[in-house]
């Protein structure tokens, strides 16, 4: 009887149309007129296009040579290492924590997961008033520990401060979306390894690196491109936190910068560009991260 469920696949087609036709419409479609504005000129959000640019490759050369995107592609090139080395790196910290307790384990996984609930945007509003210039949480406590003078408190959102200020609430939100994820990897390593390594002597910290990082390798595989693409498309808190790329267009990211273009500017087709840069850009880092941690078999 099973055996007759594999040969007849008609049922199975559809079940799969319904999906197809969401992406098509909502993913794939948008994707090809994506490509498509970015050769057209189109001088504001709802407008026809007017026609092929002049020459045509002039939104991809405008690209290279517009001081203000390479400012947004370095900050989220730099994006990517920190929520990498942070995200990642302090997720797997508190899985590995936390997978070697036996009580309140569930509320720690609720604690570490809740930061991904709030919205972006009431997330913004908080970190602002906690690096508000005056009475702000930071400067009033670096004055009450006597590290900074009352009559001078810090301006954390200025050139100096700026991309520091951006970054961190940013690598904060998202560490409990890779604790989950490694927290299930690490929940799906049989516990006879353990007590295998402990019999012929082996410490926490061999088993650690014996037995637990290279099983988890496929995991941290899949950490380390979610945290890349995340990276490359993040938008809602940093927008929050510095609308138009305040100050002097300094904290300027690929997703915060193709928003300005679009919304602000009316450079639609210019923004579509963008878009595609953000796309390529993902697909070559995360076919190089695929590459370089290769998942394997176990």
């Amino acid at each position: 009887m099973n055996a007759m469920i594999y040969k007849k696949k008609r049922a199975l087609f559809l079940f799969l149309i319904p999906p197809f036709l969401f992406l098509a419409i909502f993913l794939y479609y948008p994707f090809i007129m994506n490509i498509i504005n970015s050769f057209m000129h189109i001088t504001s959000l709802g407008d026809k296009a007017l026609g092929v640019n002049q020459p045509w490759s002039e939104n991809y050369t405008k690209l290279f040579h517009d001081p203000l995107m390479g400012v947004a592609m370095r900050n989220t090139l730099i994006m990517i290492v920190l929520t990498i080395v942070f995200q990642v790196g302090i997720a797997l910290l508190l899985a590995l924590l936390v997978d070697n307790i036996r009580v309140g384990t569930q509320f720690f996984r609720t604690a570490f997961f809740f930061p991904i609930v709030i919205s972006a945007t009431a997330l913004g509003l908080m970190f602002n008033l906690v690096f508000m210039y005056d009475g702000g949480m930071i400067n009033q406590l670096l004055q009450h520990l006597n590290l900074q003078a009352a009559n001078s408190p810090t301006d954390w959102k200025d050139e100096a401060h700026a991309l520091v200020t951006m970054f961190m609430p940013v690598c904060w939100q998202y560490v409990g979306f890779y604790f989950v994820i490694l927290v299930t990897g690490l929940n799906n390593i049989s516990q006879e390894l353990y007590e295998a390594a402990e019999i012929d002597g082996a410490t926490r910290l061999q088993r650690i690196f014996r037995i637990t990082l290279p099983l988890l390798r496929n995991t941290l595989c899949t950490c380390l491109i979610l945290a890349i693409t995340g990276a490359l498309k993040v938008f809602d808190l940093p927008w929050v936190m510095f609308p138009a790329g305040m100050p002097m267009d300094t904290t300027w990211l690929t997703g915060t910068y193709m928003y300005q273009q679009a919304w602000k500017l009316g450079d639609v087709d210019y923004s579509a560009t963008i878009a595609i840069s953000i796309v390529v850009l993902g697909v070559i880092l995360s076919q190089i991260a695929n590459r370089v941690f290769k998942e394997k078999d176990y």
